[in-house]
């Protein structure tokens, strides 16, 4: 521990008990930018990539932490309790074993943790992970929060505009890496072409980013055209796969620490993954800030500001689309403005803790976009999920027969041959529907109806 943290330590730990309060957490000071190397945990693999670049372009030392395994639960476990969200735990336990390893100089290194504002427990890691840090004795080691709602005013990662246009920029991006690689990597026929061009890709912009570009209209757009043709012309052979889509709370869903290397198991399996965007849960907190704003009144400068945030990433949004659906060998995700529709008959928007309404919609919109098996992954005990994504399956099957969904939890007792197993079931049922399709169609009467569950749809 340096010299200059003990003093601090000291006085802080004099002042606090003359006040009664407990001393103060360290904080990060604008001058840590240039002296301190900032960790923050992996989650999204190909996007955090390129937003580490955006932020190092940027004056940052940054770095993705990237040790897993079992033993990152377990240290979890040592300091924080075990009902606390698995997310907050493999985090938490992801940093604290970082530090420990003796690979960073603990006077020089801080932390990067985001915090949602909402009423997740998100909100409440920063203050879990800093009495962790006490209780593993790195005390001096600062904790900056990533966030958009006012929270941690003392530490926050300082946002600039070149920063966050590099940042949305990055989403983006890494949306259209990620849906274009997951379509065309079941059917290469050299096995590695569509993580080649991730690679590639993620290269090239951290470098546009090093020289100023990369964020304009026109250079998204060309980035945009150039990625698609890149993948358009990737050799393959297309034969029937079944096809899952990947819903869920945000770090689990997308982090292969937090859902034991699902997608990886999926391809494993033989199947064609649909993973929903960042960019769609960005657009997500956007509309529950305006909803906020309806409900409860507030700032017309703050609802302009949503209205112009909104339309931004929309119009980015939709220049990545347009570029895909040049190509009749690729298939482009919905649009956003779309999604924000597909909760309507099954859950309001004022259903917004968590993921919300958006994992209710992400749902339908995989049922109706040809992915009808989807994995519904949440942390055991996550009451948001258990409401929004667990809670409307049966409402999703009566409304559409053909949806195939099977909820995982992921917590340090939920055994990855169980959950795993649970998987298997759903995808041999997939395949059975699958060559069932195959199979030719009976001929139907005239006049038989439509099922039930199709009117019932028409009327919703």
């Amino acid at each position: 521990m340096s010299d200059a943290y003990k003093a601090f330590a000291q006085g802080a730990e004099a002042q606090g008990h003359a006040h009664g309060a407990p001393p103060p957490y360290p904080r990060f000071t604008p001058e840590m930018k240039k002296t301190h190397t900032i960790l923050f945990p992996q989650m999204a693999p190909i996007h955090f990539d390129m937003i580490s670049a955006a932020m190092r372009q940027e004056g940052y030392q940054t770095q993705i932490l990237e040790n897993g395994g079992p033993e990152v639960a377990q240290e979890g476990l040592k300091y924080v309790h075990n009902d606390t969200c698995y997310p907050a735990l493999l985090v938490i336990g992801q940093f604290i074993d970082a530090l420990k390893s003796g690979k960073y100089d603990l006077d020089h290194t801080a932390l990067l943790i985001t915090q949602t504002g909402g009423g997740c427990r998100a909100s409440n890691y920063i203050h879990l992970l800093r009495k962790a840090l006490r209780k593993a004795g790195f005390p001096q080691v600062p904790v900056l929060s990533l966030n958009f709602s006012g929270l941690e005013k003392d530490s926050s990662l300082k946002f600039t505009i070149p920063l966050i246009r590099k940042a949305v920029a990055a989403v983006f991006y890494g949306d259209e890496l990620m849906c274009l690689a997951n379509q065309v990597r079941p059917y290469e026929d050299e096995t590695g072409s569509a993580d080649a061009l991730i690679q590639k890709w993620q290269a090239e912009i951290g470098r546009q980013f090093a020289a100023g570009k990369g964020v304009s209209r026109g250079n998204m757009r060309r980035n945009f055209a150039a990625i698609a043709a890149d993948y358009a012309a990737v050799p393959k052979t297309m034969v029937p796969r079944v096809k899952v889509g990947i819903v869920g709370e945000i770090y689990v869903k997308y982090s292969p620490l937090g859902n034991s290397g699902l997608e990886e198991f999926l391809a494993a399996e033989g199947c064609e993954v649909n993973m929903p965007g960042l960019a769609g849960f960005v657009q997500y907190c956007i509309v529950n800030g305006t909803v906020d704003r309806q409900l409860y009144g507030g700032s017309r400068v703050v609802g302009r500001v949503y209205r112009a945030v909104m339309d931004y990433t929309t119009g980015i949004e939709k220049m990545m689309i347009e570029a895909i659906e040049r190509h009749e060998n690729l298939r482009a995700p919905g649009l956003f403005e779309h999604t924000v529709h597909l909760h309507e008959g099954f859950v309001g928007l004022g259903a917004k803790m968590g993921e919300g309404w958006l994992l209710t919609s992400e749902m339908v919109e995989l049922v109706q976009s040809g992915f009808p098996n989807i994995v519904c992954a949440q942390p055991f005990g996550c009451l948001p999920n258990h409401v929004v994504g667990k809670g409307m399956i049966a409402k999703i099957r009566a409304v559409y027969p053909e949806a195939n969904i099977t909820p995982i939890d992921y917590d340090p007792s939920a055994t990855r041959v169980n959950q795993e197993n649970r998987i298997k079931l759903m995808i041999a049922v997939a395949k059975e529907r699958l060559e069932g399709e195959a199979a030719p169609l009976p001929v139907k009467k005239a006049e038989e109806k439509a099922p039930a569950a199709v009117a019932q749809k028409v009327a919703m």
